[in-house]
């Protein structure tokens, strides 16, 4: 046996795995190496946009310009940053083309997250790019705006298209992007950026719901799925009604959020150039077994914030992508161990709406059939203004991380949550509470017999990479 520390709420978990058993990233996996220069290499990429002209072909005096980026969730606060060495280069070839920097407006593509507060702004792209824009020139997407939101149809898929004003109106949007292993869609970046954070919760309930999340073709994350061609769909859609199509500027991140490349111009293009360069290290290849045991470790702080490790709804959504994300390197069936602290924290003041999501998951047999509450969910007046004046996530999320979790359960044979200091919440997810990791094992031998082969993810805090067997 071996000894693994793991995860565990806010502090670790340590724990025994057999020999065999395959600790991720480890050995099988080679950091990459980041830009030495990335403000050089995204002045080049700007240089030699992809399949676009150039920013100074497009613009001119009098132009109205907008900037969209993503939000604090992913992409770093370090001072190389990609949003932090973007725009400025942006602003000063936009102005260098005669555009007024009064006429250049930044929108951060919150989709349906938190609004992202100035402090925030301040922590990933600067404080001198935040006092020169601030007021009506530096805002959060709105989505519950009805003066913000243009509707524009349908796409041939029959998801419905509504998205922000400034992006329609504007000469030209630029979106900035991140480009990494994903498990919606395989890959962030690209038309992801804009069709999920610049849009409405109607427009998004068209692909980040059971009728797509559950489609075979969306494990594992794959850039081939009906999903992506969704959202290919509704960029496409977008960019009809636009002056001209997205300029889009993507970096593909390592693990540490720092640039591995940068790439510009149309986004098809840029697409296919920043997947096939995340692609070339997020794909880790292991010899051997598929494993029978998943073995997760989730503290309660990460991706969305605060409590999403102990929050249940998020806690099975995160299970969920881990899945989806490693789907390559365990048997059908597989079954979950996961060290949650699962104490029923859903913490409110981010994730107001949660609380109901996991009492009418209560009434359900399947998460599918959660569809039916979307529209009065997503009707209360509550969780709306909390989501527009407080900071608060929006209540259609946490139905989608619901669908998400539905992943998991399908999925599995069984779900362990050790170390659930709320047990109730972990049963209410679906899941099977137990005191300790070794509990646990113990239990999941009734399943994969007593010498199973195991898969470890110790920190769900870092990005994970997608894992295969073999080919």
């Amino acid at each position: 046996m071996k000894q693994v520390r793991i995860e565990y709420g806010d502090s670790t978990m340590d724990i025994e795995v057999p020999e065999s058993a395959v600790v991720t990233p480890g050995e099988n996996f080679v950091e990459p190496k980041p830009l030495e220069d990335p403000v050089e290499a995204t002045r080049q990429a700007l240089a030699e946009p992809l399949g676009s002209p150039p920013l100074r072909d497009q613009v001119g005096p009098g132009s109205k310009v907008v900037i969209v980026f993503p939000d604090r969730v992913k992409g770093g606060m370090h001072a190389t940053a990609h949003r932090r060495v973007t725009i400025p280069l942006l602003v000063e070839e936009l102005t260098a083309a005669g555009v007024d920097e009064q006429d250049i407006k930044l929108i951060c593509a919150i989709g349906l997250h938190r609004k992202n507060r100035l402090d925030e702004f301040e922590a990933y792209l600067g404080r001198e790019i935040v006092e020169r824009f601030r007021g009506e020139r530096l805002v959060n997407q709105d989505p519950e705006d009805p003066e913000g939101v243009v509707k524009l149809g349908e796409t041939d898929h029959g998801d419905l298209v509504e998205v922000n004003r400034d992006v329609v109106e504007s000469d030209l949007t630029i979106v900035l992007g991140h480009t990494m292993g994903n498990p919606y869609g395989g890959y962030s970046g690209g038309y992801k950026t804009s069709t999920t954070g610049l849009t409405t919760w109607r427009s998004i309930r068209g692909h980040h719901t059971p009728e797509t999340l559950h489609r075979e073709d969306f494990v594992p994350a794959s850039s081939h799925s009906h999903f992506r061609n969704q959202l290919t769909k509704i960029g496409e859609k977008i960019e009809e009604a636009m002056k001209a199509p997205f300029f889009t500027v993507d970096a593909v991140l390592d693990r540490k959020a720092r640039q591995l490349g940068v790439f510009a111009g149309k986004t098809s293009e840029v697409e296919k150039a920043g997947w096939s360069a995340s692609a070339d290290w997020m794909q880790v290849g292991l010899e051997g077994e598929k494993a029978d045991v998943l073995v997760l470790g989730m503290p309660r702080n990460f991706h969305y914030g605060p409590g999403m490790g102990s929050n249940p709804v998020i806690m099975l959504q995160a299970i969920g992508s881990a899945i989806v994300r490693n789907a390559k390197a365990l048997k059908p069936g597989a079954v979950v161990i996961c060290a949650s602290v699962c104490d029923g924290w859903f913490n409110e003041e981010w994730f107001p709406a949660y609380r109901e999501v996991y009492e009418l998951f209560q009434r359900c047999t399947t998460v599918s059939e959660m569809e039916h509450y979307a529209d009065d969910l997503c009707s209360n007046p509550e969780y709306i203004r909390k989501f527009r004046d407080e900071h608060a996530y929006h209540p259609f999320h946490g139905l989608q991380l619901t669908y998400m979790g539905g992943i998991a359960l399908d999925l599995t044979r069984a779900i362990y949550i050790a170390g659930a200091k709320a047990p109730g919440f972990a049963r209410g997810m679906g899941c099977i509470p137990t005191n300790t990791f070794e509990e646990a094992v113990k239990h999941a031998y009734r399943y994969v017999g007593k010498d199973p082969k195991m898969l470890v993810v110790p920190e769900m805090s870092k990005p994970q990479v997608h894992l295969r067997i073999g080919d």
